[in-house]
């Protein structure tokens, strides 16, 4: 059964790397809204002694560890996977089941907090793969941030220190910007000004409190 939180205000944010996913996030949460980071959250499940990094191990071998029996190093495991749409596949089927299940455990614990209160809150799953991982399900509604690719690459290299190609590659590795504005309820465009996603925010939110 689809879980349902009727006491939250459910927003699924997206947007592929380097459209400003953080940006719109933090608009959100001075908003009052609570948020939740998918990507922080698989961080989690990879750790030593969790589950999903024994079985990562195991796939795709001991170099991908920053020493022996030690932690996962996420650019030597992102060099294999961002380049072999396969092995990308592999490691999501390990680590989406057990993100998914810590993301809907902290919504019950939200939701519960909001109708202890007698409220509706707003809250947020920021999720790159939030369409794949079938979040939007039980949202009440899909943000996508959206923004040109010369600026993706910009930033990827101006601000993430990535090489030009390795940006590519990895803009190149994720479905078309098209495909998640398709299924979006509300899209932000991130490509110009800080103040004019703001603005966009801002209307979007406003929505929110007529609903």
């Amino acid at each position: 059964m689809t879980p349902r939180f009727p006491h939250l205000y459910l927003i699924g944010l997206t947007g592929n790397i380097g459209c400003g996913k953080s940006t719109v996030v933090e608009m959100l949460a001075a908003r009052g809204a609570h948020v939740i980071d998918a990507d922080a959250v698989t961080r989690q499940v990879m750790e030593v002694g969790q589950p999903a990094y024994q079985q990562i191990v195991e796939v795709f071998g001991a170099d991908i560890l920053q020493t022996a029996n030690g932690p996962i190093d996420r650019p030597a495991l992102g060099r294999i996977v961002f380049g072999d749409t396969a092995a990308l596949k592999t490691l999501e089927s390990i680590v989406h089941p057990a993100t998914r299940e810590m993301i809907l455990s902290w919504l019950r614990q939200r939701a519960a907090e909001a109708e202890a209160a007698g409220r509706r809150d707003v809250a947020v799953v920021d999720a790159i793969k939030l369409l794949e991982a079938g979040y939007p399900a039980f949202c009440d509604a899909v943000w996508v941030v959206a923004c040109d690719e010369a600026e993706q690459i910009r930033r990827l290299v101006g601000l993430r220190g990535m090489s030009e190609a390795d940006a590519r590659q990895r803009i190149a590795a994720q479905p078309p910007q098209s495909a998640k504005i398709a299924a979006a309820d509300v899209v932000i465009d991130n490509s110009g000004a800080l103040d004019a996603t703001e603005r966009q925010v801002a209307a979007a939110w406003q929505q929110i409190s007529r609903q």
